[in-house]
């Protein structure tokens, strides 16, 4: 079967996340700046997109070469054999970016791309001068960076993001493949309690759940490549079919989510039904500052509102303070606070063991990471 060069992306600082997934999955990484680059067959395609729950999209990398005038950028995208990938009735939309490079005019980028691919497609289909593009979708990309010229090509679709579970979501609501990173990063053990105390509409939990559970995130959902005619959706029906029976269905999970908002419980059960994992939370009204517990070596994981985000920093910074003097007498709790606010350490009351550096959407955040004293039971 066919190797392609492909390439996972996801959000800036998540980048070694995605690599740990990939090698756990059996590839060969190369890690840059945004992406992830491996080896893999149409079958790996298919694999990578459905188990993945950290990158965004997977691509293949159609083509590389350098180019400084648009004449080198029309010949090096023509010479590609198009045909090889894009059937004569193919939609073939072409995005672009361009970053510290001559040619910088992005609308004129994916202009010259585009007509290149069209006076190739016309030569090896015989046609004239027209490609009714009624097909399936093909969603192409030329990224140029320092004069050098990659063109993918794009086969997740919709953004990895939307698992298909989500019926209902909050006023900030969370990407899940953000979330499933910040579980990730707590390191939860599954025998071990894990709380949200502000859920809303329930990603961190459900998306714990699914690991807990080890569910494909991809499970409820189809790609573009399982469209396209070059692909076998035997392939497809059989990788679910593996995932189906690799989830673990005895496994005793402990994960429990709060919200002061009792509607937004309401939403979070509706979407953890939706993902097959409503009898493995619990969901309970209550605000953030009512919660204690006298359970051990659990994990909390939080993406509190932030002044920022609502507008509101007195209360925020108020619901922080109360966070801090609830959890400092959880010893044996490593606690994850996901926020923008850079006066979180000042009004929690003590400084984190870590932070690290994380984008929700296009807003720099950080997430304040106070590691437990773990205690043998």
């Amino acid at each position: 079967m066919q190797k392609f060069k492909l390439m996972a992306t996801m959000s800036a600082g998540l980048e070694s996340l995605v690599a740990k997934e990939l090698k756990d999955l059996g590839y060969q990484v190369q890690t840059e700046n945004g992406r992830v680059k491996f080896e893999g067959t149409m079958e790996d395609i298919y694999r990578v997109n459905l188990w993945l729950r950290v990158a965004d999209r997977i691509k293949i990398i159609v083509t590389e070469f350098e180019a400084k005038t648009f004449e080198e950028l029309f010949q090096g995208v023509k010479q590609y054999p198009w045909e090889d990938l894009l059937p004569y009735d193919a939609e073939f939309p072409v995005n672009g970016r361009s970053k510290n490079s001559i040619l910088h005019s992005v609308p004129t980028v994916q202009s010259i791309t585009k007509k290149a691919i069209v006076e190739h497609m016309t030569e090896a289909y015989h046609a004239r001068g027209y490609l009714p593009e009624s097909g399936n979708r093909f969603v192409l990309e030329t990224a140029i960076d320092k004069d050098h010229v990659m063109v993918t090509l794009d086969t997740t679709g919709d953004s990895l993001f939307k698992r298909g579970y989500r019926t209902e979501k909050g006023g900030a609501p969370l990407k899940e493949t953000m979330a499933a990173a910040l579980v990730l990063l707590a390191h939860w053990f599954t025998d071990n309690p894990f709380v949200d105390p502000v859920v809303g509409s329930g990603t961190i939990p459900i998306e714990a759940a699914l690991i807990g559970r080890n569910i494909a995130p991809g499970l409820n959902r189809e790609f573009d490549i399982s469209a396209w005619d070059w692909f076998d959706p035997a392939i497809g029906e059989r990788l679910k079919a593996e995932a189906r029976a690799a989830i673990k269905f005895d496994e005793p999970l402990d994960i429990t989510g709060y919200d002061i908002d009792g509607s937004m419980i309401e939403i979070a059960k509706a979407n953890a039904e939706a993902a097959g994992v409503g009898d493995d939370i619990v969901f309970e009204q209550l605000a953030a500052k009512d919660w204690s517990t006298n359970k051990i070596n659990g994990v909390l994981v939080a993406n509190p509102p932030y002044g920022e985000r609502l507008g509101d920093e007195d209360s925020v910074r108020l619901l922080y303070s109360e966070m801090g003097a609830i959890y400092r007498q959880m010893p044996t709790w490593s606690k994850y606070i996901l926020t923008s606010d850079e006066g979180f350490e000042e009004a929690y009351g003590e400084r984190a063991t870590k932070k690290r550096k994380l984008y929700n959407g296009a807003l720099k955040v950080d997430l304040y990471q106070y590691w437990g004293k773990k205690i043998r039971n």
